[in-house]
This record gives C-alpha cells, sequence and structure tokens, in this order.
C-alpha cells in the first residue's frame, strides 16, 4: 500500500483529537484500576499478591501481544482495528460486573480489556505517525496525554460510581462509556494514495519459469488420467449399450489424438502449483529466519541490550505504585478526610505534565535524551525507596506527584530507541522492548502484592521496586558511558543505522 506525504496537518488533526480520546476511553480504567483493587480485595477476599494480577494483566497483556496488535494494525488497518477493540473493550468492562470470582476477572478484565487496550494504542499510534511527519513528535505526544488524563479523571469518577452504585454499577457504567470509542474509530480515515496502483496479486501464471523445473516423474498424473479414460468410456457404456464398442472405438482414437497434450497440460499444471507451493513456503522461511538475524544483531548492540534489562526492571519497580498507591495510604491508617484528591488522580495529572515535559526536553539537539532517561530512572528510584518512611497523606501526595512526572519518560523511550537502532529498525526494536515492557507490567504488582502477604507491610515490597529500577538505569548509564562506547567500539562496530552515544553538546 502506497501512502502520500503525511499533511502534518489538516485531517490529522481529528485524528489527533480521536486517537487522544480512544486512549483515554481505553486505558482510563485500566490505569485507574487501584480504585477497583481495594474492591475488590473486600468482595472476593484473596490475597494481594492474587488480586493484583487483574490489573497488571489489563495494563501488561497488551504490551506483550504487541507483535500480534501490530501485525493485526498492518493486515486490516487502523479503523477496523479500532472499531473491534472498542467492542472488546466495552464488552469486557460489562463482564466484569458479572464476575463471580477473582479468576473471572483474570480473563474478563485483565485479558479481553487489556488485549483491546493494546490493540487500540497501537492502531492510535500507528494512523497518527501516518498523518504525521516533521510534528510527529508533538503529535504522539498529545495523544499520549489521553491515557494520563484518563487515569486522572477516572480515579476520582470510579470512585464516585462505586458510591452511588456499586461495584457492578460502576463496571457498567465505564463500560457504556467505552463504546464511545466506536465513534473515534470511525473517524480514523486512512492516508491512501488514490492514484496508486493495487497491489498485484501472486498467482501461478505469474510464477517465473524457472520455478516450473522439476525433475521427478509423477506417477500419479498417469493414472490419473487413466481414471478419466474409463469413467469417459463407462458413462457412455451405460447409458446406450448397444453402441458401446462403437463409441468405445471412437473414444479411444480421440483420446488417443488429444492425449500427448492433456497429459502435458495436466503435467505442467500440477508442476506449476508444487513449485509455486514450495516457492512460497521457502519465502516464508527465508523471512522467519531473517527476522530472527535481525533480533540477534540488534541484541549485539549493547546500548539496546541494556535498554531492554532497563525497561524490564522498570515496569517490574515503576509500575506498583499507580495500582497499589490507594492501598499504601489505606494500610498507613490515614483517615479519608485527610484525602483531597486521590493519589491515583495525582499520579495521572503529573504523568500528562511529565510526558509533555520530557517531550519538550527531548526536542532540543543540546538534551542527549538517553542520559535524560537514565536520569529519571535514577531519581524514580530513589522516589520509590522515600514511600515506606511516607506516613502521611500530604508526603504521599508529593511522592506520587514525583512519580507520576517521572513515569511520564514513556514519551521520550520511543526517541532513545530510535537513535539507538536507527529509524529502519524502529518497529522491529520497539516491539521487542515493548514485549519486555508488558512483562514488568504482569509481574510488577503481583510481586509486591505478594511481598506484603508475606511480610504484613510494604516496606520490604518498595525497598525491592526501587532496587530493581535503580539496578536498570546503573547498568544503562555504564552501558552509554563514552569510556564504554571507546572501548567497545575498538573491539567491534556498531550495527548499521545506529547511534553511539557520546557526552556531547549536540549528542
Amino acid at each position: 500500500m502506497v501512502f502520500r506525504k503525511p499533511p502534518d496537518g489538516g485531517w490529522g488533526w481529528v485524528i489527533v483529537v480521536v486517537s487522544f480520546f480512544t486512549q483515554f476511553l481505553c486505558y482510563g480504567s485500566p490505569l485507574a484500576v487501584g480504585v477497583l483493587y481495594l474492591e475488590w480485595l473486600d468482595a472476593f477476599g484473596e490475597g494481594k499478591g492474587k488480586t493484583a494480577w487483574v490489573g497488571s494483566l489489563a495494563n501488561g497483556i497488551g504490551l506483550l501481544a504487541s507483535p500480534v496488535c501490530s501485525i493485526c494494525v498492518s493486515s486490516f488497518g487502523a479503523r477496523p482495528v479500532a472499531i473491534f477493540s472498542g467492542f472488546m473493550v466495552a464488552g469486557g468492562l460489562m463482564m466484569s460486573s458479572f464476575a463471580p470470582n477473582i479468576y473471572f476477572l483474570y480473563v474478563s478484565y485483565g485479558i479481553v480489556v487489556g488485549l483491546g487496550c493494546g490493540l487500540l494504542y497501537t492502531a492510535t499510534v500507528t494512523i497518527t505517525c501516518q498523518y504525521f511527519d516533521k510534528r510527529r513528535g508533538l503529535a504522539l505526544g498529545l495523544i499520549s496525554t489521553g491515557s494520563s488524563v484518563g487515569l486522572f479523571i477516572y480515579a476520582a469518577l470510579q470512585r464516585e460510581l462505586i458510591e452511588l452504585y456499586g461495584l457492578d454499577g460502576c463496571l457498567l457504567i465505564v463500560g457504556a462509556l467505552s463504546l464511545n470509542i466506536l465513534a473515534c474509530g470511525s473517524l480514523m480515515r486512512p492516508l491512501e494514495s488514490s492514484s496508486s496502483p493495487p497491489p498485484e496479486k501472486m498467482c501461478v501464471d505469474k510464477v517465473p519459469d524457472q520455478y516450473f523445473v522439476y525433475h521427478e516423474k509423477e506417477k500419479t498424473v498417469e493414472e490419473n488420467i487413466s481414471i478419466l479414460e474409463k469413467g469417459y468410456i463407462d458413462e457412455k457404456c451405460v447409458n446406450n449399450v448397444p453402441d458401446c464398442k462403437q463409441e468405445s472405438i471412437l473414444n479411444k482414437n480421440v483420446l488417443s489424438s488429444i492425449n500427448v497434450n492433456e497429459k502435458e497440460t495436466y503435467k505442467k499444471k500440477v508442476v506449476e502449483q508444487t513449485n509455486f507451493c514450495k516457492q512460497l513456503a521457502k519465502r516464508k522461511w527465508q523471512l522467519y529466519l531473517t527476522y530472527w538475524k535481525e533480533t540477534v544483531v540488534l541484541f549485539k548492540n549493547k546500548v539496546f541490550s541494556a535498554l531492554f534489562v532497563a525497561i524490564l526492571l522498570f515496569d517490574i519497580g515503576g509500575f506498583p505504585p499507580s495500582l497499589l498507591m490507594e492501598d499504601v495510604a489505606r494500610s498507613a491508617n490515614i483517615s479519608e478526610d485527610d484525602y483531597y484528591m486521590p493519589l491515583i488522580s495525582i499520579i495521572g495529572i503529573m504523568t500528562t505534565v511529565g510526558k509533555l515535559v520530557l517531550g519538550i526536553l527531548a526536542d532540543f539537539k543540546w538534551v542527549n535524551t538517553l542520559y535524560l532517561y537514565v536520569t529519571t530512572l535514577l531519581m524514580t528510584g530513589v522516589a520509590l525507596f522515600a514511600i515506606p518512611f511516607a506516613k502521611s497523606y500530604l508526603t504521599l501526595a508529593m511522592l506520587s506527584g514525583i512519580l507520576g512526572f517521572l513515569t511520564g519518560n514513556w514519551s521520550i523511550f520511543p526517541y532513545v530507541t530510535t537513535k539507538t537502532v536507527g529509524i529502519e529498525k524502529l518497529t522491529h526494536a520497539y516491539g521487542i522492548l515493548m514485549f519486555f515492557a508488558g512483562l514488568g507490567n504482569s509481574l510488577g504488582p503481583p510481586i509486591v502484592g505478594w511481598f506484603y502477604d508475606w511480610t504484613q507491610e510494604y516496606d520490604t515490597a518498595f525497598y525491592f521496586s526501587g532496587f530493581c529500577v535503580l539496578l536498570g538505569g546503573f547498568l544503562l548509564l555504564l552501558v552509554a558511558l563514552p569510556c564504554w562506547n571507546a572501548c567497545t567500539n575498538q573491539s567491534s562496530k556498531l550495527p548499521p543505522n545506529t547511534y553511539s552515544y557520546k557526552v556531547a553538546s549536540n549528542a
């Protein structure tokens, strides 16, 4: 499919608006699942680790399935995928209102809603990148704030709906609101070139002649032709018995005259189809091998290898606060009268600010985006270590704001990936990194919950979380240091289209 040049405006701004509201509607409830987490703890009486799986699956399964989501969007287009995913998110939320146990929620809320969110994220990012080139960073920054604004609003909205209509009513209403995704998806008009010719379909007639070389004897061809001859003669004999012998002789004469041509035509068709299937299978196998060869080349890049470890450890340690902060406050015996705003809402609004500020900083030439990303990791680790010492709403609110702002580093992560592997390998590398990010999202909250079930306090859990994030940050910093790059560049060259990070004013 051939696309026109990105207009960097026009209908593209409509795409930005509907993508913003799509992420707002689909990610609002999963990111603010901490409010529902408290209700599920009371309703089902399960452990914190087991209950935390619901929210972690909802936020991680979409990233784990990012390669599948990318294939779906590439095959069917952003608009059909967005409409279908809207039904998935709305249906999953409504089904969750009838959940009899926590295991039902694993499927309805964790897998169905999570997979729908992953498909919608891929669709919105893909359609936005098609419409923008020079202003792509701004456009992606604007649509990414939709999920953060959704977190801010849905945290308060779900709490209010639970008080008015209960947990089941809250999920039904939130699911009904998600149906607005269908209207947003219908406006995602693909950017296609109307003058471009349709792609040629592969068929047997267009297979090159060299594929028709076939050195084996086809015994089944002779057998099939003899069966056809016998069937033709038998049919005539049954219909007209007296003339059977005469027609049999005539038929043999006719068949003998065209027998050679039919055999050659039949052989040619069989050979063409056989070789076409062989070449198609060979081509698919070559693509499969090429994919794994490119993956191996990516991991030979020291910075990329450190980056995937850092993103995995960051999501294991940095994601749990957005899910468990409300329970942390309840475990600290903070009175609800002291609440001026839900802690999850603070995380949400500060994440929006962080995405915008960090995204703007990444556009400056004098800012090294890798070192900026490492700085956010190290500061996140320090903030996680400080959570056990926060015993009041004010200190927890300040730490929530800091963690929310630093979580906005998601907006610069594509910049870091592009500078590390090059624009040509961005899709491949980003899919791998998002898989590990989803793995971290899925494992982080349950691990913290299990620590609480084991120790009956959150201190050890957040020490572990802070250690994971700091370890990833220091590892990435060590690999990105100029002295390390100088040593590695002497022994081996970086893969093509790879950016070597150096401490310079115009890095």
